[in-house]
Formats: C-alpha cells, sequence, structure tokens
C-alpha cells in the first residue's frame, strides 16, 4: 500500500470537502439569487403597470394613450428587463402595445445595455387566461416558454374600460449577468484562501506527529535521547508528545536498569561459581587436607546452594511472569497452617537470635490458596525481615479477619527501608543500596512475592517502614474464582 504523508493527505482531503461546500453554497446562492431577481423585476412590473394604469385613468378624456406611455420605463431600463407592454380595453383587444408592429423603439443611447425591442407575440388580442383571471399577477405557457403578466385596470367613473398589461419571459426576469462574475470571484478568492488556509493547518498539524515518528525510529535505534518541541498549544498533541517524551525516558531508564541488572545477575551468578572452583581447586592440588579439606568442600556445597537458591528464583519468577505454573487450590486451616509455616522456618535457621510471634484468628478459618506458593511468600517475608534486623530481633505476625479477606500483618523491628527506595521494593531486580552490599541475591524476592500472592487473587504490599521497623501486609480472600486455578 502506498503511504501519503500526513500533511498532503489531510490539505487534499480538507480541500476535496472545501471545492464540494463551496459548489453547494455556489449552486445555492445562484438559485436563491435568481429566485430573488426575479421576484424583485416581478415586483417592479407591478409598480410600473399601475403607475401607468395610474397615468391612462387620469387622461381618459382621450382615448389615445400618451406617447410616452412606452417610452418612460426607466426603472425597467434599470433593472435590465424590456417586457411587451399592451394597453387593452375591457375585453383583452388590444389598443396599443409597445411591439414593433405598434409601437417600434429607438435605441436608448444613455442606456445601451437594454435588451432589443420584444417581438411581436400578439397582433389583436390577449389569451384568455391572462385576461379571465382576476389575480394582478398571472403565470402563462406560451410558446413553450413561462411568462409573468402583471394586470393593472383602467378605470373609468367606476367601471372598468381597459386594462395595462406587461409581459416578460420568467427566463429574462430569472437572468443575471454580474452577479454570477462576482460571485464566481467571490467563491474563487474563498476557494484560494481556503487552500491556503488548510495547507499551512496540515502543516502545522503533522509537523509535531512527524517529530513524533522521527523521535520513534530514533529510539529503535537506540538513541533515547529524544528532542520534542514543547510550544505544541493543541491538547491533544502536547498529550501525545507528553507521552512520547515519558515513554522515552521510561525506556531510557529501563535500559540502563536493564544493564545495570544484567551485570548484577552476572555478578551474582559468577561469585559462587568462582568460589566453588577455588574451593575445589584447593582440594584438588592438596592446598588442604584434613578438617580442613571437608570444610572447604562443604563451603563449596553451601555456595553450590545458593547458586541453585538464585537460579531457581530467575525460573520462577520467568515461569510466574508468563503465567506458566499452575495454582493448585485446597482449603487450609489458616491458623494452624501460618503457625506450622513459622516452625517450619524457625527451624531452618541456624542462628536463634530472632523470636516469632504469631497473634492468630479468635476461630479457626478455612481458606482456599496454594500452600506452596503463601509459604513461599511468608517464608520470603520473614528472611528479609531477619536481614533487616541483622539476625536479632522481633517480628509480630498479626491476623485479621476482614468481610471478604484474611489479612497477615508482618512487622519487624529492623532498620527500615529508605523512603526513596520504596517506591521500587517490588520491581524485578531491583536491591537497595544496603542490601545490595551485605546479602547476595538478584533482587527477586519480593517481586516473585508479589507475583504469587496475585495468582491467588490475593496482594503483597508495604503498609510503613521507618527506622524503627518495616510492616508488609498479606491478603488472602476467603474465596478463589475457578479461573485461579
Amino acid at each position: 500500500m502506498k503511504r501519503v504523508p500526513l500533511a498532503r493527505y489531510w490539505t487534499l482531503r480538507y480541500l476535496a470537502a472545501l471545492i464540494i461546500g463551496l459548489l453547494v453554497v455556489f449552486i445555492l446562492s445562484i438559485t436563491w439569487l435568481r429566485h430573488n431577481t426575479m421576484t424583485n423585476r416581478v415586483d417592479m412590473l407591478e409598480v410600473v403597470a399601475d403607475e401607468m394604469a395610474s397615468r391612462i385613468t387620469e387622461s381618459i378624456t382621450s382615448e389615445e394613450a400618451q406617447p410616452g406611455i412606452f417610452r418612460e420605463r426607466t426603472p425597467l431600463a434599470n433593472l435590465g428587463i424590456n417586457p411587451k407592454i399592451y394597453l387593452v380595453n375591457a375585453t383583452g383587444n388590444i389598443i396599443s402595445s409597445n411591439e414593433p408592429k405598434n409601437a417600434p423603439q429607438k435605441m436608448n443611447e444613455a442606456q445601451p445595455n437594454l435588451p432589443a425591442p420584444p417581438e411581436s407575440l400578439f397582433e389583436q388580442t390577449l389569451p384568455k387566461t391572462i385576461m379571465a383571471s382576476k389575480k394582478d399577477i398571472i403565470k402563462v405557457q406560451l410558446n413553450n416558454d413561462s411568462y409573468y403578466a402583471v394586470k393593472k385596470a383602467i378605470n373609468s367613473n367606476k367601471k372598468t374600460v381597459g386594462y395595462v398589461v406587461l409581459l416578460e419571459s420568467k427566463k429574462n426576469l430569472a437572468h443575471v449577468d454580474q452577479e454570477y462574475s462576482q460571485l464566481a470571484a467571490i467563491i474563487i478568492a474563498l476557494a484560494l484562501i481556503g487552500t491556503i488556509a488548510i495547507y499551512l493547518l496540515s502543516r502545522r498539524l503533522s509537523k509535531p506527529i512527524k517529530d513524533v515518528a522521527q523521535a520513534a525510529q530514533q529510539i529503535q535505534s537506540g538513541d533515547y535521547n529524544v528532542a520534542l518541541a514543547n510550544d505544541v498549544k493543541e491538547k491533544e498533541v502536547y498529550d501525545l508528545i507528553e507521552s512520547f517524551r515519558d515513554m522515552a525516558a521510561r525506556l531510557k531508564q529501563l535500559e540502563a536498569t536493564r544493564t545495570e541488572l544484567l551485570a548484577g545477575v552476572t555478578h551474582e551468578l559468577k561469585t559462587p561459581v568462582t568460589s566453588i572452583s577455588g574451593l575445589l581447586q584447593a582440594v584438588k592440588d592438596g592446598v588442604v587436607t584434613g578438617e580442613d579439606e571437608k570444610e572447604f568442600v562443604k563451603m563449596a556445597l553451601n555456595e553450590t546452594t545458593k547458586l541453585k537458591t538464585m537460579v531457581g528464583d530467575l525460573l520462577a519468577f520467568n515461569s510466574f511472569a508468563v503465567n506458566a505454573i499452575p495454582v493448585h487450590i485446597q482449603p487450609y486451616a489458616i491458623n494452624h497452617y501460618v503457625q506450622e509455616s513459622v516452625v517450619q522456618w524457625l527451624m531452618s535457621q541456624p542462628e536463634k537470635g530472632v523470636q516469632v510471634d504469631v497473634e492468630i484468628l479468635p476461630e479457626e478459618r478455612t481458606v482456599q490458596l496454594d500452600g506452596v506458593r503463601f509459604q513461599q511468600i511468608l517464608t520470603n517475608l520473614l528472611t528479609n525481615a531477619k536481614q533487616a534486623m541483622e539476625g536479632s530481633g522481633h517480628i509480630q505476625l498479626t491476623m485479621q479477619d476482614e468481610e471478604k479477606d484474611i489479612v497477615i500483618f508482618v512487622a519487624d523491628t529492623g532498620k527500615g527501608i529508605p523512603i526513596e527506595e520504596q517506591p521500587f521494593i517490588f520491581e524485578r531486580f531491583y536491591r537497595g543500596e544496603n542490601k545490595k552490599y551485605a546479602v547476595r541475591g538478584l533482587g527477586l524476592g519480593l517481586a516473585l512475592s508479589k507475583m504469587m500472592a496475585q495468582s491467588l487473587q490475593g496482594d503483597l504490599q508495604l503498609i510503613s517502614s521507618t527506622t524503627n521497623g518495616t510492616t508488609f501486609k498479606i491478603t488472602l480472600p476467603k474465596v478463589i474464582s475457578e479461573t485461579t486455578e
């Protein structure tokens, strides 16, 4: 498919719409102009006919009309028409007219644009359709043409003795020349102005969009330092630019984070591998013997366990990220299961400096959950709390029964999480500055725990964290929908 530049695309379409609109206006204007012109001319015919009838009535003592009656028609000449004028008796017999046979006209040098004298239509009598009508303005069909006849009575002694009849074709009454030219000039001028305005507006609208498209190509090539205009007045375009600028900044940050985390993950995985290699190499070369040799092997096994844990975290996180791990829901007595999980965690800790207290629910509740995933969440929170307390302190688990959920608060007496780091603790691979150098890991614990809690239709949240301790909140729904399994 052929792609068209945005400015040309909209310019052509706006121009087509403008031309169609102007043509409609032109046609409607011509129709209105012809109708209005014809109406004005018919009204003027009526005024002239009335004036002529009045003058004849005043000079009724003479049976012949005054010679100037057919020549003094300045109002009609100004309107550009030359109607047929008939002076008839009461029965319609023509007494006099301005047709060539009866009243030939001379060219008026002062008004050269006046139409030529009318051709003869009637020589003796006007049609009955005109004479029988009681209206002053009659529309008749003569010689396949439409005509308007204006009839005014000539009265003497309260008796109609004749009529003045002015007859002109509809074509001549509606004919205009100069007005068409003026209207066409106006339409053309509007079309030119509209074309220029549309072109300039289309360019103005397409330029920021074109800049965004170029910036997208720039980002695609790996350059996130985009520069976009800030002086955009259109709200929608401004929102587009701001959203794109924010996206570019976010992508830049993510790229930097990805690079940093890739280096961190590589380092964290390389460290135990290097330790294992060095320890085993020392045993192989006989550098250590006896009890030292056993100690080195034990240290190598510990490093292997750490390496296995980190790789397992990576695999688990990726599996949860693509919803590849099914969640197996079973009923659990939550009081008993939380206490059992805490006891198992305490038994797995070599140091005994941490005190854990559990405040269970007043009544046992059965909750539908995946016990393995829940135990992983609780174990991770307890381990993080122990690390924050540097091996000794107090952890308090408080359970609450709410309307739809079972809530478990995990509070420790550690040194807390810095305020500037709190918004990022659930980000994958994120590790705080203090923990980064003190504890080995990939920074997936909390991110993975939150994903597991959400897989149970619950959540994991940070409630508060100060220098006196940190509190997390685990939310477990009492009822889990079937779509979770």
